[in-house]
């Protein structure tokens, strides 16, 4: 997907989640960008999943319960029904576990930080805490870039 669709698509979603659970939105959105390959994830795609957030605890206002196991011995992973959900659901999940990395969201760099050095990656998986740092800072920025050109206030 286009860098500039991926943000007009999410963005104003992303926003309202920002909003109701206090993260900052460009830093949400950047991290849903490294999560779904720029929203080109099956999970994404089909199921809007933005954080490849698996199948696990008790139905939510977004998350009806629906679950989906994309191979036969993978993991069972959470399933939408639209985009809206999903994304309100992962800044939940993201507020209610990683409160800290959230209350640093106005700075990137913090932000990156907290989220990247904390059980939200997981090394054992392959998971590189220094490089998704990294990247997640970079996106940050050209999120904001994206976001001032598409949503001029």
């Amino acid at each position: 997907m286009l860098k500039e669709i991926f943000v007009q698509s999410y963005y104003p979603q992303v926003k309202e989640a920002g909003i109701k659970y206090g993260i900052n939105p460009v830093v949400l959105l950047a991290q849903i960008a490294i999560e779904t390959g720029w929203g080109e994830s099956v999970l994404c795609k089909e199921h809007f999943n933005f954080g490849g957030l698996t199948g696990f605890g008790k139905p939510s206002e977004f998350w009806p319960g629906t679950k989906v196991q994309l191979c036969e011995k993978g993991l069972t992973y959470r399933s939408y029904p639209d985009a809206r959900s999903g994304i309100l659901d992962m800044a939940r999940l993201l507020r209610s576990s990683y409160a800290s990395a959230c209350n640093v969201s106005n700075v990137p760099a913090a932000y990156a930080q907290e989220i990247a050095y904390s059980r939200y990656i997981s090394e054992v998986n392959g998971d590189n805490r220094d490089n998704y740092k990294q990247l997640l800072v970079k996106l940050s920025a050209t999120m904001s870039r994206l976001i001032a050109l598409q949503f001029p206030e």
